[in-house]
Formats: C-alpha cells, structure tokens, sequence
C-alpha cells in the first residue's frame, strides 16, 4: 500500500465555468493548437499544492484550512481573458483569468499559507496569480498562432461564480488523466 498521497486545496468550478472551458479548449483545439489539454472536469482554482502528504495528516490539513476560512465568508469571482505563464517567449500554461472580488481570494490564500506553515508546509516563493489552468505546454509552440488562439478565444463573455467552499483533494495520476477525489470539504466561515 501507498504510504503517502499526492494532494492540493482548491475551490471548485460550478458546471458553466467548466462547460466555458470546455468550450475554450475546442475553439482552440480547431484553431490547430495542439496542447496537452486539461480535461474539463479536472479544470479547479487551485490554491495550494502539498504535494505528497501522509494519510494521516489531511485531518491536520483539513484544521488548517478550517481556521483561515472561519472569519471569511463566500465571494464572488468572475473569468475573464486568457494568457499564459511565464510568458510568450516561452510559453508552459495557458490560462482563463478571473477578476471579482479577488482581494477576498487573496486574504484566504494568505490565511492558508500561514496554517500551512504552521503545519511545516513551505510558503509559496512566487506571488499568488489566481486562474485557471486550459492546458499546459511541454515543448516549443509557434508563439503567434497561440498569440492568435487567445485573441480569437479571449474575447469570451466574462461569467461569475461564488467561492464558498474549499476542497482538499487526492490527486492520481493515470495514464487516462488526472483522477481528483475530495478529502475535505470546509465552507467559508465555517469554525
């Protein structure tokens, strides 16, 4: 038996932010982009990635997440535009942004980093840039048609969503994808 799981904490997309994506991925696919997709289904706002963990420690993890969300309370956050990281020079991810009431996304990113760090989790060394991850890129791609892709697809009707519960999830990894299963569950403002 497997002595650790690969875990991390997110907020869950309802069914139309995860049907745009769906949407984005296959207007970018019949532009010729050829990416190694995140499944739809699969598509999250991650805000923490612990990597592999002890079984036993996700009721720690669920504590910590429950004490930097009890003063909070749900959000609402809003998709919008594409990009990617690092940049287009060489381009790794490509993403759907979100706007809204990120200053609240931001203090409970804070809050958690802070528990975790209680917890022997390392702090973060980059800034915090909150999106949603399409697909990601392994190798060299013709930066103008993916330049092109996000012009054409970018353009999207913004959509709003309500943060309101924290998810950590296992990660497997398998040869069809990805398979997430939700360990804990802590709704904001919940003490």
């Amino acid at each position: 038996m497997k002595e650790t799981i690969r875990t991390f904490i997110a907020f869950e997309l309802p069914a139309a932010i995860v049907q745009l994506a769906g949407a984005l991925q296959t207007d970018l696919k019949a532009q010729g982009l050829n990416l190694r997709w995140v499944r739809p289904q699969n598509i999250h706002l991650t805000l923490k990635f612990l990597g592999e963990i002890a079984p036993a420690r996700t009721a720690d993890v669920a504590g910590a997440m429950r004490k930097a969300l009890k003063a909070g309370a749900p959000f609402e956050l809003r998709v919008q535009g594409m990009g990617v990281f690092p940049g287009l020079r060489k381009p790794r991810v490509l993403w759907i942004g979100l706007g809204g009431q990120t200053d609240a996304l931001q203090k409970v990113y804070a809050g958690l980093e802070d528990e975790l760090a209680a917890l022997d989790f390392p702090k973060e060394d980059r800034p915090f840039k909150a999106h949603l991850t399409l697909a990601r890129m392994d190798r060299r791609i013709d930066a103008q048609l993916l330049l092109q892709g996000i012009q054409a697809a970018g353009g999207f009707e913004p959509k709003t969503f309500q943060a309101s519960e924290l998810i950590l999830f296992q990660s497997e990894l398998k040869p069809q994808g990805a398979i997430y299963t939700p360990l804990a569950r802590i709704a904001l403002g919940q003490g």
